[in-house]
Order: structure tokens, then C-alpha cells, then sequence
């Protein structure tokens, strides 16, 4: 290594000269050590995405994605579009750091089995990532090496057929998923979330009819291995389109739709700790500022402390994002709008608790 001499440089009062530091060690009161690395790997966290879903008032497929900070309150901003048109995609959040994952649904006609990924810290439109062996409304859950799709159903070639398989990916890398296990009961439309260790999935419908097909079941999986999920417990109703999202310990699921009576949308919000299997416990209500407000088909990003809702059916489509704190019970309070009203979207985010923040 060649030397580096310093002769005639100094701070600015003239009482010391700089202080040089190495990548590993450096002790000053005063210095600077230079970040690594490109500029989207670098940077604050906190970014939640929307993208693509149903508009109103006249039910058109939707590219457009949207964008909130999670710590602060406010209207969501435009961050880029979709490359495919889509509603009815993944529930949930698949997503290291960096890369954001967002698993297709529908384009109207025909099911869409595409994964599309986003650099989140930066705005612009998605990229193909490859392709998931999941259908329609499967749900998605994620730690920082491992993406999961789980569940959905198909709308061609009729009739629906539901899925019980679960697929993953490695989200550094591109490519096609492969076959990680099946769930316990077939169903789409699941709420989901996950710890850095367990991915959990709920709810749902075993029939694209919205009675009596509809669930309470929840499931769980360890994402690091490959394996069938296995039982966990219920949620305190039966329903499916509701929103999901997690810090790493506690999982929240918002909203859906119901049995009781047939056909009817909810606005119940229960919880569960991630670590430890059992039934969910009530949590709060969806609001419409000052009055509960039922709604489903939305979805949900998180940090370590806020769980945001976004979007839905309520009537007959919402622009409205409602926010708790994981560490809390209680109803949920206004965030923000979204750029349009509209339903079935998928989210994503760069905070969310299966990345252990």
C-alpha cells in the first residue's frame, strides 16, 4: 500500500489536523466516514406503495402507483406505474429493504400469475420479476432474503378454481417461484403478515360465492424452510379481503367481508402475537373519522410502530387510509387519501415486521 502523507492541513481554528478513519474503526469527537454502497441501498425507511386495484366510479383496472410515509400523516403521492394493468392482486407484503414485490391478480378476463418488483426508495415504474404458480387474490408475506405467495384462485378457463398451493422467491434475485408447500384449506383472499422467522396467513374464502365459504382459519409457516403451513387458530369472525400487516411481533388484520349477516363487510380489527399460536383477540374498530366504517378488499403496510390501511370497498370505493399503533389497542384514526378511490390493490413496503424492525 503506498503511503499517505498529510504536511500543511488543518481544521479550521488551526489546533489539530484531520483525523483519517478506515472502513472498521474510527474514534474522534469530530470526522466524517463516507456511506458505501448505491444510493437506493442507502437511506431513511418508511415507504408504503399502492398499486394498480379498481377505480371508481367506473370500475376501471388501475397501473398507478401510489406512495405514503408510514411515520407521517398526509395524501398518498404519485411513485410510478405498474407495468401490467391489475386488480384483485396480493394481499400482504413481500419485500426486502430495498426491493418491493407486487404479485398480479387480474386483468378483467383472465388471471394474471406475474410478479413485478419496485426499488422502493426510489420513485418510477415496476419491472418483470418473473412468475408465481399462485392465482387470484393470493396473499404474499416476506423476511429480507424470502418472498411467499400463498393461496388465490383462478377466473379462466371456468369455472374458478381455488388454489392451495404456496409459492416463493429469492427477492435479491429475479426469476420464477418455486413450490414452497400448500396450505391447510384452499382459499384465496387472505389477509397476511409476518415476523422475520413466521409468515401468517387468515381468513379467506373457499368459494369465489360469498357464503358459506368463508374463513376464520388462521395459518402459519416458517419462511425460512420449505413446508405445508400448519394451523395457528381463528380470527374473531369469519371473513376474507381483510388487511393485514405486522410489526415482528404483533400481527393486526382490518376489516373484510362477512356471514353475519351473508354478504355483509365489517369493520372489526383483531390482533395476535406472531411468536406464540392462539385465537385472535379484538383490537379496535375501521373508522370513518368519527363512526365506524365497514369496508374489504384494501391492504395494509407497516413500520415497527404504525399499521396503515389502505383503500377498499366501502361505497362503493374508498380513497381513505386509517392508521393504529401495533402497541395499542383501539379504533383506527384518518391517515390520508389516496390519489384515486379504489379497490384490490397490492401493497408494499420497506418497514414491515417480517424484516425485524
Amino acid at each position: 500500500m503506498s503511503e499517505f502523507r498529510i504536511d500543511q492541513i488543518s481544521n479550521q481554528t488551526g489546533t489539530a489536523g484531520p483525523n483519517i478513519a478506515g472502513i472498521t474503526t474510527f474514534s474522534s469527537t469530530s470526522g466524517m466516514l463516507m456511506p458505501s454502497g448505491v444510493t437506493e441501498y442507502r437511506g431513511g425507511r418508511g415507504r408504503g406503495l399502492y398499486a394498480g386495484g379498481r377505480s371508481v366510479p367506473s370500475s376501471t383496472n388501475l397501473n398507478t402507483i401510489d406512495y405514503i410515509t408510514i411515520a407521517t400523516l398526509g395524501n398518498a403521492i404519485d411513485f410510478g406505474d405498474l407495468k401490467t394493468i391489475s386488480f384483485n392482486s396480493s394481499v400482504g407484503n413481500a419485500s426486502s429493504s430495498v426491493r418491493g414485490l407486487l404479485k398480479l391478480g387480474n386483468d378483467g378476463t383472465n388471471s394474471i400469475n406475474t410478479i413485478e418488483y419496485v426499488t422502493i426508495s426510489s420513485t418510477g415504474n415496476s419491472f418483470d420479476f418473473g412468475d408465481a404458480n399462485t392465482g387470484n387474490v393470493s396473499s404474499s408475506i416476506s423476511n429480507s432474503t424470502r418472498g411467499i405467495f400463498a393461496g388465490g384462485y383462478t377466473v379462466s378457463p371456468a369455472p374458478s378454481t381455488k388454489i392451495k398451493s404456496i409459492s416463493y422467491v429469492t427477492i435479491a434475485s429475479l426469476g420464477d417461484a418455486s413450490n414452497f408447500g400448500d396450505l391447510v384449506q384452499v382459499r384465496g383472499s387472505m389477509g397476511a403478515c409476518a415476523s422475520p422467522v413466521k409468515g401468517i396467513v387468515a381468513g379467506g374464502r373457499d368459494n369465489i360465492n360469498p357464503s358459506p365459504g368463508n374463513s376464520n382459519i388462521i395459518e402459519s409457516m416458517i419462511i425460512s424452510t420449505l413446508g405445508s403451513a400448519i394451523d395457528f387458530g381463528d380470527l374473531t369472525v369469519n371473513r376474507y379481503n381483510c388487511f393485514g400487516c405486522s410489526n415482528s411481533i404483533r400481527g393486526v388484520f382490518g376489516g373484510g367481508q362477512n356471514t353475519n349477516p351473508a354478504g355483509a363487510m365489517s369493520y372489526t380489527i383483531d390482533y395476535i402475537t406472531i411468536a406464540s399460536n392462539g385465537d385472535a383477540v379484538y383490537f379496535g374498530d375501521l373508522t370513518n373519522f368519527s363512526s365506524p366504517q365497514a369496508s374489504n378488499s384494501g391492504n395494509a403496510v407497516s413500520s415497527a410502530i404504525r399499521g396503515v390501511f389502505m383503500g377498499g370497498y366501502t361505497s362503493p370505493f374508498d380513497a381513505q387510509m386509517q392508521f393504529i399503533n401495533f402497541s395499542s389497542t383501539g379504533n383506527a384514526v384518518n391517515f390520508g387519501n389516496l390519489s384515486q378511490a379504489r379497490r384490490s390493490a397490492a401493497a408494499t413496503c420497506d418497514s414491515h415486521g417480517g424484516l425485524g424492525d
